[in-house]
């Protein structure tokens, strides 16, 4: 990558104690808007001028930051039209006009904002920080001592509603109507990333935990224009989903 002028860059977003790390806020290149970075994606340039995602912000140079979503990255790279909007507005934040842009841009953007969110998991679930299987997630829900619950994509409504009840009732907030967050994941990819077989609910007891897989959570959300409330008739891949009953590991 190319030798930075005056960004510094940060490999974490949030620490392990769960503080945000974000920093000064980044402005988008495309829509104007700042944010903070955490909200933001990063992108950078190879040696040869390839411009790619760089989601951890790790890579060294000088990088350019998106706010936008998936939808609207699409349109500004203009099909057929070599790069469009966005190429104009990347010749501006590097400084060049030899850049070569992907025309699959948006998908791997997309793709390695799922894979970060896919491997802080893998983390947690390394850290010890998950609580999975529906029977514990339960008892541990009615206990009061879960912080944050997930559900796959393509889980049952019966399944989500019963652990959602069990939550409110340890929150004590019953008939507030809270619920879980249902993830832009499925139960394949769940699965995958944490080594676990049928991974269809999984729960946080850590605060801090929370802070770092909503982290990643949120910056995909934000991409996918979906914001906290991902619909739960789309799989990973968008596609209607046919649902199995939610037989989680115990």
């Amino acid at each position: 990558m190319r030798t930075p002028n005056n960004e510094r860059v940060s490999s974490d977003i949030v620490d392990a104690r769960g503080s945000d790390k974000a920093g000064p806020e980044r402005r988008c290149i495309l829509s104007g808007e700042h944010g903070a970075r955490a909200e933001l994606v990063r992108l950078a340039v190879s040696p040869d001028g390839l411009v790619l995602p760089d989601v951890h912000a790790k890579a060294p140079g000088r990088g350019a930051w998106i706010g936008v979503s998936r939808a609207e990255l699409e349109a500004a790279l203009g099909a057929g039209k070599g790069g469009g909007k966005l190429k104009a507005a990347l010749a501006r934040a590097f400084k060049s006009g030899a850049l070569d842009i992907p025309a699959d841009l948006p998908a791997r953007i997309e793709e390695a904002l799922r894979r970060a969110l896919a491997d802080r998991l893998g983390l947690e679930m390394r850290a010890g920080t998950l609580i999975l299987g529906t029977q514990r997630i339960a008892e541990t829900a009615r206990a009061g001592g879960v912080e944050q619950l997930f559900h796959a994509s393509d889980s049952s409504e019966d399944g989500r509603k019963k652990l959602d009840q069990a939550w409110r009732v340890g929150l004590d907030r019953e008939g507030s109507g809270e619920r879980g967050d249902i993830l832009p994941l499925d139960r394949a990819a769940l699965s995958v990333a944490l080594g676990r077989d049928n991974v269809v609910h999984l729960a946080l007891g850590d605060p801090r935990a929370a802070a770092r897989v909503n982290a990643p959570l949120e910056r995909l959300q934000h991409f996918l224009g979906t914001s906290e409330t991902w619909s739960a008739d789309s799989n990973s891949g968008g596609e209607p989903i046919s649902r199995a009953p939610d037989d989680d590991e115990i």
